[in-house]
């Protein structure tokens, strides 16, 4: 355990873009999967996906890294109050809240754009089902997730997406 702890502290991109490429990747394929839409998708595609997955890991990195200062400013600045950044769970919470209303919607539609890349079609069918999960499922996936300590958080953001996956697969299964 110590020398998984060493890499997230040590490798924070690396491991953001191993962790997603892998659990995201198996989140999509788990999707696909459930709802009986097996992909048609040829090994060149596959691996761009897998990459993409990967990148959007950093992407995340990143977008917590930069909501959290910016949170953290708000506060400092008096721009946020204080006493609702003062426990750990409404910390977290404001957090999540930050992240999911401004940075979701953005790196959602940057996965739909990677996709239809990949997949060479252009479409966002969709995407309304999409930004609605930043509400039901992100915000309160990443309350819990802010409460980790930060080389923590995308560990479980990645496993987040496969949950995620599994839930949608079944919704459109039953669709």
């Amino acid at each position: 355990m110590n020398s998984i702890t060493h890499i997230l502290k040590e490798y924070p991109m690396a491991s953001a873009f191993v962790q997603f490429a892998v659990l995201g990747s198996i989140g999509e394929w788990i999707t696909l999967k459930i709802a009986g839409k097996g992909g048609k998708l040829n090994s060149i595609q596959i691996i761009l996906k897998i990459a993409a997955w990967g990148f959007l890991g950093i992407i995340i990195k990143y977008g917590f890294f930069g909501y959290k200062s910016m949170l953290n400013s708000f506060v400092e600045a008096g721009y946020f109050p204080k006493m609702i950044y003062s426990t750990s769970f409404t910390k977290a919470l404001s957090i999540s809240i930050l992240v999911n209303a401004l940075f979701g919607p953005i790196m959602m539609y940057i996965h739909r754009i990677m996709d239809n890349i990949i997949e060479k079609k252009w479409t966002f069918i969709g995407m309304d089902k999409a930004v609605i999960t930043l509400f039901w499922f992100w915000i309160p996936a990443h309350t819990v997730t802010f409460i980790l300590p930060n080389h923590l958080q995308i560990t479980l953001a990645a496993l987040w997406s496969l949950v995620l996956g599994v839930i949608m697969g079944y919704a459109k299964k039953n669709s």
